[in-house]
């Protein structure tokens, strides 16, 4: 008899750990529109998936665009926050190493971070697909600056990050936050006050963008106007946030010049930038797979927030 009570009273504790850990993973996921999202169209080839444990997620299980929540641990917590768009090439998103990962990262160094699932472009699920990306990003910005004192942020000290094709996400929110591309009350700037930009898609020119993203972007046959636009580098001025910024040389999908001249577009328009290239390390190493230096560039950009101030001392 004993032995059956104690059996329950470990299955009720089991349950309730259970329906508490649920909930707190529940609460860790910020619907961005809360189910009115802005020039949405329905597929049924399209299905939402809620499951993050998988390192790629496919354009076709996102519908529903959201945020994943990483709050610094309290006692490091700066009041710095870093919104993250993992990259792949608006066809699909390396949420884990470009995204999760990257988030416990930040948190070790006192940063909140929020992942940043945003859908990827097309006409199937969007009256307009070039931006559908910028829509999703302009909104995870303002709800975060608006919710910032709910969260522990400092409304001066949220920047963008963003990598490969993310990381043109996270340069056009950088540059063309003032375009108006969903209907809004919301007067909340949608500008970073930083960006971080790592081996980005920065360029629509043919000279030197990724393809594969300028085609799921603008589809293939854009016009110079909507190639200019989208060619980030031509988009700086002096209000372009500061940018910390890494890419390898021998990059065979992305070339080097996107970071290049991004870097050249800020410092002639005397905006801080800091510009890492290495000589190894190709594409889409995350925050690092070898043993060669452009696996140390989380180093230089922790010593980057340290001098910007974004970290506690």
């Amino acid at each position: 008899m004993m032995v059956s009570k104690l059996k329950q009273t470990m299955l009720a504790f089991i349950c309730l750990m259970t329906i508490s850990a649920s909930l707190s993973a529940q609460t860790r996921v910020i619907d961005l529109w809360n189910g009115k999202i802005p020039g949405a169209k329905y597929s049924d080839h399209f299905k939402q998936m809620v499951d993050t444990a998988a390192g790629w997620v496919d354009k076709h299980f996102i519908v529903n665009p959201c945020l994943y929540f990483y709050p610094a641990p309290g006692a490091k917590a700066s009041g710095a926050a870093v919104i993250i768009c993992p990259g792949g090439g608006y066809s699909g998103l390396a949420i884990k190493h470009e995204g999760e990962q990257v988030a416990k990262w930040l948190n070790s160094l006192g940063v909140t971070a929020f992942v940043l699932k945003y859908r990827l472009p097309d006409d199937s699920i969007m009256e307009n697909k070039t931006i559908g990306p910028m829509q999703d990003g302009q909104r995870a910005i303002r709800l975060v600056r608006s919710r910032a004192k709910e969260w522990g942020i400092d409304p001066s000290k949220i920047g963008i990050m963003g990598f490969s094709a993310g990381g043109h996400l996270a340069a056009t929110l950088s540059t063309l936050y003032n375009d108006k591309v969903y209907e809004s009350d919301d007067q909340t700037s949608a500008r970073p006050d930083f960006s971080l930009l790592i081996y980005p898609v920065i360029s629509m020119s043919k000279d030197i963008t990724h393809w594969g993203s300028r085609v799921n972007l603008l589809g293939n046959s854009p016009s110079p106007e909507m190639v200019n636009h989208y060619s980030t580098e031509l988009q700086v001025n002096s209000k372009t946030p500061t940018a910390f910024m890494v890419h390898s040389l021998d990059d065979d999908a992305v070339p080097v010049q996107n970071s290049i001249n991004y870097a050249l577009a800020l410092h002639k328009a005397n905006v801080d930038c800091e510009l890492h290239l290495y000589p190894t390390g190709k594409h889409g190493y995350g925050m690092g797979k070898s043993t060669t230096t452009e696996s140390t560039w989380t180093q230089a950009c922790r010593k980057w927030f340290e001098a910007r101030g974004l970290l506690v001392k």
